[in-house]
């Protein structure tokens, strides 16, 4: 699974680099080295602005929820039960069918947090020691993710900026190179060349969809040990990357 990462890049590196060519000032979060579910988050997507009559969809850096909610959700809570979604089934269940097919985004990422338990050797005691598995090269991962939109059923007005919240999944995979030795799973992140195809709306075909995302390749990811402290979600700052 993913259940934490990082996120430090900022909203103009990330425009930059996804050739955004919408987004709010704001909207910018500050850079965050423990993101954890229900935080807002940064979200590449694709989008036409039906408000002003347009039907091109423009690229745009967007604000969202971490944890999925859908349409059909009585509660917003549900979300933090839907911070991933399965690849092998993301197609088909009812939570995430829809917005895979219509509703693809990136979460940019410079790594994600796993945890293996580990015996002290003078207490004895087990305790989770966190791991910051990033790419080698420092790469941005490009988080391949859906989101969705929920109409807050305790606001009247469709126009209210409460009426509507915007939540978001992250997709995960078997976990494979340095990552599987931590975790059987981890998020998937696309390469550059499937950014467009993943992004675009109008591609819903399911099998082609699935096709963008394959396992990565060997030799790509780095795993280290980091600061405890990056256990609690009150904890932020560069200083969580600090090795053990």
């Amino acid at each position: 699974m993913c259940g934490r990462y990082a996120s430090t890049r900022s909203p103009q590196d990330l425009t930059r680099l996804f050739q955004v060519t919408d987004w709010r000032p704001e909207e910018a979060l500050a850079p965050s080295w423990n993101v954890a579910p229900t935080d807002a988050v940064y979200a590449v997507l694709e989008r036409a602005d039906r408000e002003n009559g347009g039907d091109d969809a423009s690229r745009q850096l967007r604000t969202v929820r971490w944890g999925l909610v859908p349409s059909w959700a009585k509660d917003v809570k549900i979300g933090a039960r839907m911070i991933n979604a399965r690849v092998e089934t993301v197609h088909e269940k009812p939570a995430f069918r829809r917005a895979f097919a219509k509703r693809r985004c990136i979460l940019p990422a410079d790594g994600f947090y796993e945890w293996d338990p580990v015996k002290d050797q003078t207490s004895g005691k087990v305790y989770k020691q966190p791991y910051f598995i990033h790419p080698r090269d420092g790469q941005v991962m490009a988080l391949a993710g859906l989101y969705e939109y929920w109409r807050n059923p305790d606001v009247p007005h469709d126009d209210d900026p409460g009426a509507w919240v915007t939540t978001c999944t992250i997709i995960t995979t078997e976990a494979t190179d340095t990552a599987g030795r931590v975790h059987p799973r981890m998020p998937l992140a696309l390469p550059p060349d499937h950014y467009d195809t993943w992004l675009d709306p109008r591609h819903q075909d399911t099998d082609d969809l699935r096709a963008l995302l394959t396992q990565p390749a060997d030799g790509q990811l780095d795993a280290r040990p980091v600061s405890t402290a990056v256990n609690d979600v009150r904890n932020n700052g560069p200083h969580l990357l600090d090795g053990t």
